[in-house]
């Protein structure tokens, strides 16, 4: 459905409101199947409900007078006890779809055993989102922000058109994501030759860190950016797909790696040589994901690039008469 929006209602604060709202109804719409436990889907649309609630109030954190309970670090926590329970869910999924059937029958025999292993953190960790979304922090947060938009609160930037102040919000994010060390990460050497894949692991080792933290920032960035697609042009949309884009290459980088961590906790020592031909499709996956994200590295990494996404964004689309809100 969507809601059409006026000129009087082109401000700052209207649409705080509407992103605030959005998001908060898509965590509440997924809940009670998330504690039914039926669909993994459920628990990843919450999730994902969640962080971009959080990236909203970030991101228009100027504007916003918001109760204690909706503080960035409160739903965070809640946010990353969601996030626990998914990462098991995509393990296991990857595990059980993904490499199981490529492993030669002795590798199935040990991975049968930490499958196992791995069902028992779950049932853990769903126990502790059970718990998460019956405390008080939760429901009071559900209805502190209920009662918020009833009756918002805002700072004297309320009235701002949202036209005029759009670069004032994103161009801060586009600027931290641009001087993040991540960008960097293995730029030397595949300036002298391609990166070969034990290379790759060698860089992985040193300075994954940065990666899984740029990670992080485009995440947050596209959130951001999704918030105001119909402010600007189609090469706006251009940039947000490449945000997409390099989220998904890195992520699949670091789920890599946090796979074969999960699996080294579980047999310590041992994983080299009893899973020899996992632990080399993992490596193989990674040089893959790799290879796609070097493409949008190398263009980031030009001048011309960033500087033409800093004059995207510094110039919305004027004319706000057939502007839409997904509701």
């Amino acid at each position: 459905m969507k809601t059409q929006i006026n000129s009087q209602t082109q401000t700052l604060g209207y649409w705080a409101v509407q992103a605030i709202q959005k998001h908060l109804e898509k965590v509440i719409s997924h809940e009670s199947e998330v504690l039914k436990d039926d669909d993994p889907e459920e628990l990843h649309q919450m999730r994902v409900g969640m962080r971009r609630l959080r990236s909203a109030i970030v991101g228009f954190a100027p504007v916003l007078e918001l109760p204690e309970s909706a503080e960035d670090e409160k739903i965070g926590k809640i946010g990353r006890r969601l996030g626990t329970l998914r990462d098991l869910d995509v393990l296991l999924e990857t595990l059980q779809n993904h490499y199981y059937s490529q492993l030669p029958p002795s590798e199935q025999e040990t991975l049968d055993k930490i499958l196992i292993n791995l069902v028992k953190q779950r049932h853990k960790a769903f126990r502790l989102v059970e718990w998460t979304l019956d405390h008080k922090t939760y429901k009071k947060l559900k209805e502190d922000l209920q009662d918020w938009l009833e009756e918002p609160c805002f700072t004297p930037l309320e009235k701002l058109p949202i036209d005029e102040v759009l670069p004032d919000l994103l161009l801060p994010q586009i600027s931290e994501l641009f001087l993040h060390p991540g960008w960097q990460v293995g730029e030397t050497q595949a300036q002298l030759n391609s990166i070969s894949l034990e290379t790759l692991e060698a860089i992985l080792d040193q300075q994954g860190k940065f990666l899984h933290s740029l990670r992080k920032k485009v995440k947050r960035v596209r959130y951001q950016m999704n918030l105001f697609t119909d402010f600007y042009s189609s090469k706006y949309s251009d940039y947000l797909e490449d945000m997409k884009s390099i989220q998904e290459d890195l992520g699949n980088i670091q789920d890599s790696i946090v796979l074969g961590e999960k699996i080294a906790e579980i047999i310590p020592s041992k994983i080299n040589s009893k899973l020899p031909v996992f632990i080399g499709l993992l490596a193989q996956n990674r040089y893959q994901s790799w290879q796609k994200w070097e493409e949008l590295q190398r263009r980031y990494l030009k001048a011309e690039t960033r500087h033409e996404f800093r004059l995207e964004l510094l110039h919305p689309i004027t004319g706000t008469e057939n502007r839409t809100v997904d509701s």
